[in-house]
């Protein structure tokens, strides 16, 4: 009997898997649904999925594309004054036509997917990220994948309260015939 070989995962294949099974929870937990649905309310929030959906499409612009990669913003973003209207993509988000939304954040993810994959190649783990914050430190790669793997988890639990209150919806996982 021949022992069989196991590769592990190395830790930025690990932290990716875990932000592309968050990305793909909130992509379930955000799907599927008509303008009534992704403008939707519950409780004392004004938030709503499609706003859900519009801002993590500017957390992928700003978090991935500007502050680890140096890249712009991109569009829209780049045409939004956000000191006059710093809730933009969750006001329109909830306004949006079904799709509009999705669309716009699956292109950001798409995008993060290549500028993430060549950051790591050129900087590593951790190499520095492109931005350094007001006290003078400059965040590391594996610091900025780890903070947005948290931003993913806390806004899939916003959509997950949201989701059961539209239609019902609940579940940890999207089912593995899901795709986005």
């Amino acid at each position: 009997m021949g022992e069989e070989s196991t590769a592990v995962p190395t830790e930025a294949e690990s932290l990716l898997a875990v932000l592309e099974r968050n990305r793909r929870t909130f992509a379930w937990k955000t799907s599927g649904l008509d303008g009534k649905g992704l403008g939707a309310t519950t409780a004392a929030s004004t938030m709503t999925l499609g706003g859900l959906v519009k801002h993590m499409a500017l957390v992928e612009a700003d978090w991935l594309a500007v502050k680890l990669a140096g890249a712009d913003h991109g569009a829209p973003w780049d045409a939004v004054d956000h000191d006059a209207d710093p809730d933009w993509e969750w006001r329109t988000g909830a306004t949006d036509a079904p799709g509009e939304a999705h669309a716009l954040w699956r292109a950001a993810v798409e995008r993060s997917r290549t500028l993430v994959a060549a950051v790591i190649e050129e900087r590593g783990l951790s190499g520095p990220a492109s931005f350094t914050w007001p006290d003078g430190r400059t965040p590391t790669v594996r610091a900025m994948l780890l903070d947005m793997i948290e931003e993913y988890a806390r806004h899939t639990g916003h959509a997950d309260l949201l989701r059961e209150a539209v239609d019902g919806r609940v579940g940890e996982g999207a089912p593995p015939e899901f795709t986005f």
